[in-house]
């Protein structure tokens, strides 16, 4: 049958449409729920639910077939050149959604428990993880911001979600302000890179810049007096005439500039000192998924717009080199590394703990950006693959934890856990592992593709470092097992746990150490992500 919008469609879906389907399909799943919402009753709320999960599925599903047509042909790009379909993209658009289905499993029972089963929330999960595949797969500034502005967006209305709770409220007017003060010095950064280059596609940026040595000289030579000067004026007159309203050292400052402004706006998203004074307050005040959610997958989604732009645009360029930057990089990963563990050690409550520990990792994970060779790239991809679960894991049992007239969120809520409920304490444990890097975990893993990489690049001290913190890591890791194992239970009730949550909880355990005690599968999937 030959139907015009019919084949219209047909045809997009195999051009440009095939490079955001995944995409496409949560938002429609995402507006979906949002107009179901009006006709089922409040009983019938985890029907929204289970739609933000069929989406998750129906995207999974499509990164797969991605995956093949990759294998197929090779990368694939659309949108005049905007959006990428690489590994890099589907590693991390499958780290993305595996993170949005864990956190929709452990919302039922908490949201019903808070009374907020609205489907919005929903809806604005789906919204969220768009906004992440946009920043991985994004290879144009444009879509880069806007794919990192609709993340944003999406967090600061689900930090704020419960309503009635003062903390969430004063979380989410933290996060808002801090937020958009990030996002407008990274588009400050981009405006630069714009100007530089005249173009906001990457690959175009970094062309660019790896040219700008060549028109710093000619703008130099163009200073002199007599008539090698003259020429070369009227040479950059012709060719590149706005070229000489610059000074030479204006020129050679400003990626420099655009360089320092998109690490700073970078390093706002994931946490890293100093700028990270919204991370305790925003964990604390979120909703517990909400708050595991920004830990995981908003960490790991800023993570992989930070290397699609500093392995690319700035990279090669001559100015802004990896040698120079990562002095930088290397001065926040000691600070973050410094200052998250300390500041993680006298926490009473586990949100706000978890919340320093993540700026922690933070340290380690720029510190395999410092390497920057391959086994540096493996590890940052594997570190942040266990990240996902071993952290979703951790605040899967303080879900568990929250019941009516029990928030569960500070350590002396887990006295005894052991004796109430020795799954959970167990499961409580495992992460706990994992998350101060003990083997056979994954998170030791991580860990130690990170130290392997620093020791192979010639960063001994950075390495001491790197190993030295996991002491203080491992004091306050083990105050919580402490807690939940050795110190005897209260008034507290014996924690239920439902279907969904089991099913979050028995995937992140069974990843957490599958991947520590078989690595190889995780690692070749981890190499996949850089084409290694």
């Amino acid at each position: 049958m030959n139907i015009p919008f019919i084949n219209a469609i047909r045809s997009y879906l195999q051009g440009d449409g095939a490079a955001i389907l995944p995409e496409m399909e949560l938002v429609l799943f995402g507006l979906g729920i949002l107009l179901i919402d009006f006709w089922i009753e409040r009983k019938e709320k985890y029907w929204n639910a289970g739609l933000a999960l069929a989406g998750t599925i129906f995207s999974a599903f499509t990164i797969w077939k991605l995956r093949g047509a990759v294998v197929a042909r090779g990368d694939f790009a659309g949108f005049h050149d905007a959006v990428s379909v690489d590994p890099f993209f589907l590693f991390f658009a499958t780290l993305f959604l595996a993170a949005t289905a864990l956190v929709i499993l452990l919302s039922v029972q908490y949201l019903e428990i808070e009374q907020e089963q609205e489907g919005e929330y929903y809806a604005l999960l789906l919204f969220a993880c768009v906004g992440m595949m946009l920043m991985a797969s994004g290879i144009d500034l444009i879509v880069m911001f806007l794919g990192l502005e609709t993340m944003a967006l999406s967090f600061y209305v689900l930090t704020g979600f419960l309503r009635r709770d003062k903390r969430s409220n004063e979380a989410a007017l933290k996060y808002v302000l801090l937020g958009a003060f990030s996002s407008g010095i990274l588009a400050y950064g981009f405006s630069i890179l714009y100007g530089l280059s005249g173009a906001t596609n990457i690959g175009a940026i970094t062309a660019a810049l790896a040219q700008r040595d060549k028109l710093v000289h000619a703008v130099a030579l163009s200073h002199l007096p007599g008539a090698p000067g003259e020429q070369m004026r009227l040479l950059l007159q012709r060719n590149l005439p706005l070229a000489l309203n610059f000074d030479p050292f204006v020129l050679q400052l400003l990626p420099v500039l655009a360089f320092v402004l998109v690490a700073v706006g970078l390093f706002f998203k994931v946490a890293a000192v100093p700028f990270h004074q919204w991370a305790p307050d925003v964990y604390e005040g979120a909703p517990t998924p909400i708050a595991a959610y920004v830990s995981v997958a908003s960490k790991t989604a800023s993570f992989a717009l930070l290397l699609r732009l500093f392995l690319s645009v700035f990279s090669p360029s001559q100015k802004v080199s990896q040698e120079q930057w990562m002095y930088l990089i290397a001065g926040v990963a000691v600070a973050s590394l410094t200052w998250g563990n300390l500041a993680a050690l006298t926490q009473t409550n586990v949100k706000r703990l978890l919340a320093y520990s993540s700026i922690s990792h933070v340290g380690y994970i720029l510190l395999g950006l410092v390497a920057g060779n391959g086994n540096a790239l493996t590890g940052i991809s594997f570190y942040l693959f266990a990240y996902v679960f071993m952290t979703a894991g951790a605040f899967a049992v303080i879900i568990m934890l929250r019941q009516k007239g029990l928030i569960g969120e500070e350590l002396e809520d887990l006295n005894g856990l052991y004796q109430r409920s020795p799954a959970a304490a167990l499961l409580l444990l495992i992460f706990m592992l994992s998350l101060a890097g003990i083997p056979p975990t994954a998170g030791f893993m991580g860990k130690y593709f990170i130290f392997l990489s620093l020791i192979e690049t010639h960063h001994p001290v950075l390495a001491v470092f790197a190993v030295l913190y996991i002491v203080p890591a491992l004091y306050y890791y083990f105050r919580i097992v402490v807690h939940a194992w050795l110190k005897q239970p209260g008034e507290a009730p014996r924690p239920s746990m439902t279907s969904a949550q089991a099913v979050a909880l028995g995937v992140a355990v069974f990843v957490t150490l599958a991947a520590g005690l078989y690595p190889e599968p995780f690692t070749r999937l981890a190499q996949y992500a850089f084409g290694q």
